[in-house]
């Protein structure tokens, strides 16, 4: 047995497919009725050039989506506090001692360790879609999502972009509070 959180970490840190599905059809009841909510939710956030049919991103013709969409699902997600915890995480242990079914997990997004400020997101890989990665960094209070699809050089190129991001942009406020 595995907790939600638990499983969250497998699906997030070791794209755990299996991990996917038990949390849609904890979440959802269902695959089909959890895959209607991720479908709802990326069109009211105006994802409008993204369509899901499963919880995990394997290749299915009707399954696609931009970069830019995922950058405006990536700022949703970023705004939850446990999400932020989940994808900063660079290992974790899972399980239940008490059963010894314990699992080290190391994550497989190498941002958070060769990037100043790496704080996420998610690698992702299928033959169809090529290397893909939705990468995140935190410097002076400034948050910058990247996100390369089928891009072999995804790591290198992830971190030039977000080095590029913080040499030209600046964050300023706009409004004071009330």
């Amino acid at each position: 047995k595995l907790t939600v959180k638990d499983l969250l970490y497998g699906l997030m840190l070791r794209s755990g497919n299996d991990a996917a599905v038990a949390l849609a059809i904890y979440v959802g009841g269902s695959v089909d009725e959890f895959v209607k909510m991720m479908n709802e939710k990326a069109a009211f956030l105006g994802a409008e050039n993204t369509n899901f049919v499963n919880p995990h991103g394997l290749h299915h013709k009707n399954h696609y989506t931009t970069a830019y969409d995922l950058a405006i699902i990536t700022a949703c997600a970023m705004k939850n506090q446990n999400f932020c915890q989940i994808v900063a995480t660079k290992a974790v242990t899972v399980g239940d001692n008490e059963n010894e079914s314990l699992r080290y997990l190391v994550n497989k997004n190498k941002i958070l360790s060769l990037y100043e400020g790496g704080n996420g997101v998610k690698t992702g890989y299928t033959t169809d879609s090529g290397r893909c990665l939705v990468s995140a960094s935190k410097r002076n209070g400034m948050q910058i999502i990247c996100v390369v699809l089928n891009h072999y050089s995804m790591w290198e190129d992830s971190m030039q972009f977000m080095t590029q991001a913080y040499a030209d942009y600046t964050m300023t406020e706009v409004l004071k509070n009330n």
